[in-house]
C-alpha cells in the first residue's frame, strides 16, 4: 500500500509531457499554406501544438469577440484587423503584414462563356455568380467595392449566391453550381484542374494579408515566435509555394 501511494505521489509531482497549445485562427484562403506552416513550426518548436482554426475573416472576428480562446489572429483584410485593434482584441503592435494575393474571377472546366472583365458577368448567359458575404467576408467586400467602381454591383449582385466563406465560392464553382465565382488567385491554385480562371480583378490598393497576437492569449510569446516564423524565410516560402507574395 505504500508502494503504491508514493507512487501516485510522484505521478502528481512529474511534470506534465504534453504539448501546449497554441490556437491560431486564419482566414479560410489561408487553408493549405497555414497548414504547411503549422507543420513546419512544429517541427521547428517541439513540445508546441499547433491548432488551426479556419473561417472567414469576419466570423473569426466574432469568434473572439464572445471569448473563444485564440492566440493569433491571421484576416484577409487589414478592415477585420483594423476592427479587431479597435475592439482591443488584438496587441497592435504585434500587427504586421505577412502576405499579399490578387482577385481572380473562375469558372468551371467547361464553361464556354467568354468571361474577360468585369462587364461580362452582365451578359444574360450569366446567372449565377458567387460572392462572399461583403458583410464577414473580405473577399465579397473587395468584390464588391471592384463591381461598384465599375457601376455593375447592381446588376451582378441580382445574379449573386451568396457565400460564407471563400472556400465556399469555389467549391459551387468547381461542382458547376455556379457560372463564375470571385476568389482569390491561391484558391485557384488550390483546385487545378477543377476551375478555371477567367480574368484578374483590378484592386486599387491590393490585397494584403494581416496577423496579429490575440490581446488575452495566454501563450503571448509563444504566440509572437510563430508571427515571426511566418514572416521568416521558411514561413514565406511556404506562402508562395501556394501563391501568395510577399509584402
Amino acid at each position: 500500500m505504500k508502494a503504491w501511494i508514493t507512487a501516485l505521489l510522484l505521478l502528481a509531482a512529474a511534470p506534465l509531457a504534453s504539448a501546449a497549445d497554441l490556437t491560431v485562427s486564419a482566414a479560410s484562403s489561408l487553408t493549405e499554406s497555414f497548414r504547411e506552416i503549422a507543420t513546419a513550426y512544429q517541427k521547428t518548436h517541439p513540445g508546441t501544438r499547433v491548432d488551426l482554426n479556419f473561417a472567414a475573416s469576419g466570423v473569426l472576428l466574432q469568434q473572439i469577440a464572445r471569448g473563444a480562446p485564440v492566440d493569433v489572429l491571421a484576416s484577409a483584410d487589414e478592415a477585420t484587423m483594423d476592427q479587431a485593434v479597435k475592439g482591443g482584441h488584438v496587441d497592435p503592435a504585434t500587427r504586421r503584414v505577412f502576405a499579399r494575393n490578387a482577385l481572380w474571377v473562375i469558372v468551371p472546366p467547361d464553361s464556354r462563356l467568354p468571361l474577360t472583365s468585369l462587364r461580362s458577368l452582365a451578359q444574360p448567359d450569366v446567372t449565377r455568380v458567387a460572392i462572399g458575404n461583403p458583410d464577414s467576408v473580405p473577399v465579397g467586400r473587395y468584390a464588391r467595392a471592384a463591381l461598384q467602381s465599375a457601376a455593375l454591383w447592381t446588376g451582378v449582385q441580382r445574379k449573386a449566391i451568396t457565400t460564407q466563406n471563400v472556400r465556399q465560392s469555389l467549391d459551387y464553382v468547381a461542382r458547376g453550381e455556379v457560372d463564375a465565382g470571385f476568389v482569390y488567385a491561391t484558391d485557384a491554385q488550390a483546385m487545378p484542374g477543377r476551375v478555371k480562371r477567367a480574368f484578374q480583378v483590378p484592386i486599387s490598393a491590393g490585397i494584403t494579408y494581416p496577423l496579429a497576437v490575440a490581446s488575452h492569449s495566454r501563450r503571448a510569446n509563444e504566440a509572437q515566435r510563430f508571427v515571426a516564423f511566418v514572416q521568416s524565410a521558411a514561413g514565406q516560402a511556404i506562402l508562395r509555394r501556394h501563391g501568395f507574395s510577399s509584402p
